[in-house]
């Protein structure tokens, strides 16, 4: 039976708000507040939605169980395929001593701290971000600053806040795509647009996250090169995304900054450096390896690299797809729901058919980089079964809590939860424009993707902004800019950072690190966009 969403079921829209609120409140509080374990907070945000879903919102008990389903298989596959890879490819690198040898290999690049988490967290964040996103930047770069001493609150936080500036261009241009397929929006002005709003960001990003690290001071000991970062990204993606579309704009400006920054350091060193050990600083001394020892070590990554590059083409994609994929109406769900106005134009019926295509997955290229490397480094089949069941086992609880994480996210967009929340944001009037960025920004936080948001609010943002007068592509763009500042306070990523960085159960301590960080980079893209919304010469600014 076809059953309607009820964005004001409580007759009273405040009330209906608060509501719709509860299930994000007993999720983050249990997780900053009362420190619950991410598996308990998970549950309890997941029971927690499913009250409001069925008791306030009136979804029958079939359609909620079947939304938290969907959302569990999501999570699973493609997400957490992504996370149990990457953390045995970690510890295959590990476990035979490369990640010692990485870490002198980046010394000898540069052996300032400050420096290296600004080429493995910024520039190699961004690289994995372009190529796959669905929080592979976040796990490669924690394992690797972890490596590299710093500690597990630094490497998992200082990860998130790095992976800011190319999400909305993340995983060749999906999170884009979608939003134009969504609106039916040009995906050139789109792409064009939030290049342009980002562009300051690409810029104020390595400032703010060094910040974070170290304090104004040895901030501004190295502001040459933070510099140089920032411009070279952020030239490169504005360029791209302007004159390409979207596909290689976070590949390409990463692959720049990275490229500029290794060249730059060549003629440039700061005047005082800094190392970071557990909790203290010092000067480092490291040996610098022999080059067999730096092509092993390196090997794994590099592979990797090309690897996920390469399975992420749009061509190699389809072949995969061709070869296996499966796509099944998922039972209890599919076009069961239907959206009605003003969250869009006209009733619309949802869909809910689950993409089972393992072999072009993420987490599945990542698997076969992890067996070559594997390979490369002389593990055998037996010893890689060994180190994959050690990893299952470490990764088991957060699979779980991911499984939850996406569940609460799926039943509460289904239910029309988001979408009473979002509007809130639309009854905003003339502030829309900031309120409507941020709305992007909470769409992010709940489903953990910025893909996920656009289809989530892309058409609210479309309809609100041509009643209120403004231009839709700015409000659709703005979901997509302001989402990428959600992506590091979304719980999915945190417990993807713990997993990575092997601080299990403080994912309330990483949320607290970030979340103030999230709040005042968001509010400053919607300032940004509020100047694009209204005043000369920044309207100028924005496509059509």
């Amino acid at each position: 039976m076809l059953w309607s969403q009820d964005y004001n079921p409580m007759g009273a829209a405040w009330v209906s708000t608060l509501m719709a609120v509860i299930p994000l409140v007993v999720l983050l509080g249990g997780l900053a507040v009362l420190r619950w374990r991410a598996p308990v907070a998970a549950i309890a945000g997941l029971l927690a939605a499913l009250a409001v879903a069925v008791g306030g919102f009136g979804m029958p008990i079939g359609q909620a169980l079947g939304a938290a389903g969907f959302g569990a298989a999501y999570g699973l596959m493609p997400i957490g395929w992504i996370v149990l890879n990457i953390i045995f490819l970690y510890q295959l690198t590990e476990e035979r001593g490369q990640f010692a040898i990485l870490r002198d290999s980046i010394a000898g690049i540069t052996d300032d701290s400050r420096l290296q988490l600004l080429l493995v967290a910024f520039c190699f964040g961004a690289f994995f971000e372009g190529c796959a996103g669905f929080g592979t930047p976040v796990a490669v770069t924690g394992a690797m600053l972890i490596g590299l001493g710093f500690t597990r609150l630094q490497a998992a936080g200082l990860s998130l806040i790095a992976n800011t500036a190319p999400v909305a261009f993340g995983a060749l241009g999906t999170p884009l795509v979608t939003l134009a397929g969504i609106t039916d929006l040009p995906l050139a002005d789109l792409s064009a647009l939030v290049g342009r709003i980002m562009t300051p960001f690409a810029l104020l990003v390595p400032f703010w996250m060094m910040v974070a690290f170290c304090g104004w001071r040895r901030t501004f000991q190295i502001w040459p090169a933070l510099l140089v970062t920032g411009v070279s990204f952020g030239g490169a993606q504005l360029l791209i995304s302007n004159l390409h579309g979207p596909w290689l704009t976070a590949i390409g400006a990463a692959l720049v900054s990275m490229l500029v920054l290794v060249l730059f350091l060549r003629v440039w060193k700061p005047a005082q450096v800094m190392h970071i050990g557990e909790g203290q600083v010092q000067v480092a001394a490291v040996a610098k390896p022999s080059a067999a020892a730096l092509r092993r070590a390196w090997a794994p990554w590099a592979v990797l690299m090309v690897v996920v590059f390469v399975w992420g083409l749009p061509a190699t994609k389809a072949w995969l797809d061709g070869v296996f994929r499966i796509v099944l109406p998922f039972p209890g769900l599919d076009q069961l729901v239907q959206r009605v106005p003003p969250v869009v134009a006209a009733p619309e019926v949802e869909r809910a058919l689950y993409n089972f295509n393992l072999l072009s997955m993420t987490g599945t290229a990542i698997l076969v980089s992890a067996l070559i490397a594997g390979t490369l480094l002389g593990a055998g089949p037996r010893a890689m079964l060994a180190t994959y069941g050690r990893a299952l086992r470490n990764t088991a609880p957060s699979l779980l809590t991911i499984a939850a994480m996406l569940s609460l996210g799926y039943l509460t967009r289904y239910a029309g939860v988001d979408a009473t929340l979002g509007l809130a944001f639309a009854a905003t009037g003339v502030m829309y424009p900031f309120f409507g960025t941020l709305l992007g920004w909470l769409g992010v936080a709940v489903t953990g993707s910025d893909t996920a948001s656009n289809v989530l609010f892309g058409g609210l943002q479309k309809v609100t902004a041509g009643q209120l007068g403004l231009s839709p592509t700015l409000m659709a763009g703005a979901n997509s800019a302001g989402g990428v500042m959600g992506k590091m306070i979304d719980a999915q990523s945190i417990v993807v950072a713990s997993t990575a960085t092997r601080w299990f159960g403080q994912e309330g301590l990483i949320l607290r690190y970030v979340f103030v960080h999230s709040i005042a980079l968001a509010s400053l893209v919607g300032l940004v966009v509020l100047l694009m919304a209204y005043v000369w010469p920044f309207t100028l600014m924005v496509p059509g």
